[in-house]
């Protein structure tokens, strides 16, 4: 199968190529130039297999250059590093069910595929007779850059730069990456907010004087964003997994249509679902779940994309996104894979600040996608409710595509089968978990945890403990245009 840019379709490149770029020389995003089905007897066989199985099968669909065994290797070490099962559906009442995706070493959703990718990477490589090191750039609203760093840690060849927000993560999440050891990592905080960092990481891909920086030190540039195809392709497998197993526990039957409510920032979790159903996945309704930065919602429900609104800073700082990078891919899917008019729309988001599509293709997308936003009141009353009915806690993420939900299933009256993707452990976030559920306002986030213990009887993980006394070893705060700087700087 071979690969083709949002912004260039006439060039084709293998998977192997668009994995280890990242991103496309022209500043668009590759995607498979065609999406593989999955036939009935597949299904039948995925049900039976264990979650590395299903891994190494689907993504075998648009890696059809790998061996299964070569991509069963990847997954079986990969998801070694999990807590049991990488992605099991906890049923909390009839018809409602929460997909866990953080039971990984960062506790949240982005090491299914993080722990993944150094793997396909290295796989890539060797395919391409590549000799040259790697570097990784990352820009993270909270959850990619640690998920990164601990992926990649001590990969031979290989050094990850993550830029986050300085004031834009939790104190949780800023603390896994400042602690981070490895001696081919680098962290940075950054004056600004997410989409400051993404911009100015995406404009370092396409800069003609670090890619020849790049070139004299014999280094490939790539991303460990999910604008890279090889992070956002192992998402696309919890989807068809979490079906297979709701249809083999009895919960539904084969063809039974089931929503999936996802809280969405930078569009690549979602994003996996729209694919799974493209390849036969019997999907209802897409729900993409913002928070007051909604974006996306009136993107869904208006047709046009608009970024002349505030920026707020919320509970769910992975979803404080204003610039939802994968839409890309989107946009040009439904309008007739037409690159020239991605890459229209894209200059005129960049220039003047957002772009429509035309009615038709808004129809095309509400035949899927249903959107809805969640105010924070309303995901702290979704806290609440859900430990209330069900002694279930959720994260502040999680809390706004619950609060969504909600709203969805009181606006519509459904009663399709809906499963919430859960996206991080609660304990990331204890200090707004515990507000939510007691009022109390705790500053400190390790003081919180114990007051969180014993509101849940859930248990603190040990890495989150750890924390607490490892030394912080990245404290560096630049501004957004200086990143180029550290970038050079770190090339020698």
């Amino acid at each position: 199968m071979k690969y083709i840019s949002t912004r260039n379709k006439q060039e084709r490149v293998s998977a192997a190529q668009a994995i280890v770029a990242g991103m496309a020389p022209d500043g668009g995003l590759y995607l498979p130039e065609s999406i593989p089905a999955l036939e009935r007897a597949e299904f039948d066989l995925l049900k039976e297999k264990d979650y590395v199985f299903r891994a190494a099968y689907l993504m075998q669909k648009y890696l059809d250059e790998f061996t299964m065994e070569e991509l069963t290797g990847c997954a079986a070490e990969a998801y070694a590093k999990f807590d049991g099962d990488p992605a099991p559906t906890v049923k909390l009442d009839e018809g409602l069910y929460m997909l866990e995706l953080w039971h990984g070493p960062t506790l949240a959703f982005k090491d299914v595929a993080l722990t993944l990718l150094p793997r396909l990477l290295a796989l890539c490589k060797k395919k391409l007779g590549i000799t040259s090191d790697t570097k990784i750039l990352v820009a993270t609203s909270g959850d990619t850059g640690k998920a990164a760093l601990e992926g990649f840690k001590e990969v031979p060849g290989t050094s990850v730069t993550v830029f986050y927000p300085s004031d834009g993560v939790s104190q949780m999440q800023k603390l896994q990456m400042m602690t981070q050891e490895g001696s081919n990592l680098s962290v940075y905080g950054v004056k600004g907010n997410f989409d400051d960092c993404q911009s100015a990481v995406k404009a370092l891909f396409a800069d003609e004087e670090l890619a020849a920086a790049c070139k004299a030190h014999n280094v490939t540039l790539s991303s460990a964003n999910s604008i890279n195809w090889g992070r956002l392709l192992p998402q696309i497998v919890y989807y068809v997994s979490s079906y297979l197993d709701l249809w083999d526990e009895g919960q539904i039957a084969f063809g039974d249509p089931v929503d999936f409510c996802v809280p969405t920032g930078n569009f690549g979790n979602i994003l996996a679902g729209w694919y799974a159903a493209q390849m036969g996945l019997p999907v209802g309704r897409l729900i993409c779940a913002s928070n007051i930065n909604n974006v996306l919602t009136d993107f869904f429900n208006r047709g046009e994309y608009s970024l002349k609104r505030e920026f707020q800073k919320t509970m769910s700082p992975s979803m404080d996104i204003l610039i939802s990078s994968n839409l890309e891919r989107l946009l040009f899917e439904v309008s007739g894979q037409d690159d020239a008019l991605t890459a229209g729309r894209m200059k005129e988001l960049k220039e003047k600040g957002g772009y429509r599509i035309t009615p038709e293709e808004s129809d095309r997308l509400r035949q899927l996608f249903a959107a809805e936003f969640c105010r924070e009141d309303e995901a702290i009353e979704a806290i609440e409710k859900f430990f209330e009915d069900y002694t279930y806690p959720l994260d502040p993420h999680t809390a706004v595509a619950a609060g969504c939900w909600l709203n969805y299933r009181k606006k519509t009256g459904s009663r399709t089968p809906t499963v919430i993707l859960s996206t991080a452990n609660p304990y990331k976030f204890p200090q707004d978990v515990l507000f939510a559920l007691t009022g109390d306002d705790v500053r400190d986030s390790f003081r919180a945890c114990k007051k969180l213990l014993n509101q849940t009887g859930m248990e603190i993980p040990e890495s989150i403990m750890a924390l607490k006394t490892k030394p912080k070893l990245h404290q560096k705060v630049l501004p957004a245009q200086e990143l180029k700087n550290i970038v050079l700087s770190e090339l020698g």
